[in-house]
């Protein structure tokens, strides 16, 4: 019987995740398995892998034979790379202590790489913000701006409107004071005409 090792696909339309599944290769891709060993969410950044190592070791010195997206998992994670330092045992090319020193330092290795971009991700995430709120206080400075503004030309023009209505309330007191001030004139004129009248 054909085994492999191979994902089968779980999750809602453009959210998938996977089970990474031991199955029957003559089984349909979502049907029926022998043994669930680990998932896979491809969404997140960097990938989220979850696996049982021995398991998925075991059953592949047993020969199961995994896809390439699962071959290209069980590298990521170093289960391929561990398989073959067992063989390179078998054959008496190191011994297990040797084999093991080199798997703990590829993981270390493995591990500092992975870090180092789970860091580049957040370092670029955090920039990204920081741009987005630099451009959105920018746009609040513009718009306090160009509100100061146009309360400072509303200022302007009410006080030019209230100069304005102070200079017309001006003149027309000044008119009201000379059209008083006219029949006295006249008065005191006709008053002057009478007496020299009378004199004559």
């Amino acid at each position: 019987m054909p085994v492999k090792m191979r994902l089968q696909r779980h999750g809602k339309k453009g959210m998938p995740y996977f089970h990474i599944v031991i199955a029957d290769g003559r089984a349909p891709r979502d049907g029926k398995f022998i043994e669930k060993i680990g998932t896979y969410n491809p969404i997140t950044n960097p990938a989220e892998i979850k696996i049982n190592f021995e398991s998925a070791l075991s059953w592949l010195q047993k020969g199961a034979q995994p896809t390439d997206t699962v071959r290209a998992i069980l590298s990521y994670k170093g289960v391929l790379y561990k398989n073959h330092l067992l063989k390179g045992v078998k054959k008496g090319a190191l011994t297990e202590q040797e084999a093991e020193a080199k798997f703990q330092k590829w993981l270390s290795d493995k591990e500092a790489r992975i870090e180092a971009k789970r860091k580049g991700i957040e370092d670029a995430k955090r920039s990204a913000k920081k741009e987005q709120l630099d451009a959105e206080a920018k746009i609040n400075e513009e718009r306090a701006a160009e509100i100061a503004k146009k309360r400072a030309a509303e200022l302007e023009a009410e006080a030019q409107a209230a100069k304005e209505a102070a200079a017309e309330a001006a003149a027309e007191e000044s008119t009201e004071e000379a059209a008083a001030e006219a029949p006295e004139k006249e008065e005191t004129t006709t008053e002057g005409e009478n007496k020299e009248e009378n004199k004559e």
